[in-house]
């Protein structure tokens, strides 16, 4: 697997360096050069040529090469720029990380344990504990429906994108909101480039309707942490976040539960 990782990075990284000059903030490349390229430096491509991209631009740090030309407080990230087009941009570091001293809500687990048992990977695992305890509702204050997970469209001016996972919410005056959702296992972090084409999609796929754009992403000791986000310009903004442990029913605190009666 490194080693593979390493002839990608490579490959990533030759692409750069004949693009890039000085000074430069956006370029793009197409597939067809990212293939000549791999032929150039007998790189054998998986059939989904996308997936080499995607390490990169969702989960592997870039080549040193590339990240030694950032500017300080910006970063490189890749693009989607239309139908088996790329590009290289320069955008503000603009990662969001969960705050370590936000309350923590307790939350009676109701994830099926043959679901945990059977669960590939973080996301799939994230996605599955999000859906089961029906947090997006807690969060948000709806009801809300699943739609369609790992959802792979197209989106005029940037191609193919996947959204993890696409719920459709329901408030007590009967208004429908759209809400993709993101999922961050292990180290990954959330980044602007998948939020942004989440928001996209849900603007050219249900116009007029509202977009609330979710990240969900796994903690220490069972935590998930839910973030509400938004995009002005190059920065991602949260709107609220919110950080949730599961637990057994009878290990609820009893506070919690009884809370209500004073607030009413």
């Amino acid at each position: 697997m490194a080693k593979r990782q390493n002839r990608y990075s490579a490959l990533i990284e030759k692409i750069f360096v004949e693009r890039y000059s000085e000074g430069a903030t956006e370029f793009g490349f197409s597939r067809e050069e990212l293939e000549q390229a791999a032929a150039e430096l007998a790189i054998k491509l998986p059939k989904n040529l996308g997936d080499v991209l995607y390490s990169f631009r969702f989960r592997n740090a870039l080549p040193e090469a590339i990240v030694a030309t950032q500017p300080e407080g910006r970063e490189w990230v890749i693009e989607l720029a239309g139908r088996a087009v790329y590009k290289f941009s320069l955008v503000k570091i603009n990662r969001i990380l969960p705050q370590q001293d936000l309350e923590v809500i307790d939350i009676p687990d109701a994830t099926p344990a043959i679901i945990r048992a059977y669960a590939l990977d973080d996301e799939q695992a994230l996605l599955a504990v999000v859906r089961y305890n029906r947090l997006i509702d807690t969060f948000l204050g709806l009801t809300t429906y699943s739609l369609q997970n790992h959802l792979r469209t197209t989106v005029k001016g940037m191609g193919q994108i996947e959204i993890d996972e696409l719920y459709i919410g329901l408030d007590r005056y009967g208004c429908h909101t759209i809400i993709p959702v993101q999922a961050k296992g292990g180290k990954d972090q959330i980044g602007i480039v998948q939020v942004s084409q989440d928001i996209r999609y849900a603007d050219a796929k249900f116009p007029g309707m509202r977009c609330r754009a979710i990240a969900a992403q796994f903690m220490e000791d069972s935590v998930v942490a839910l973030f509400e986000l938004a995009v002005q310009g190059d920065e991602i903004q949260v709107l609220q976040e919110r950080h949730y442990r599961l637990v057994a029913a009878n290990a609820l605190s009893y506070t919690r539960r009884i809370a209500y009666r004073d607030e009413v």
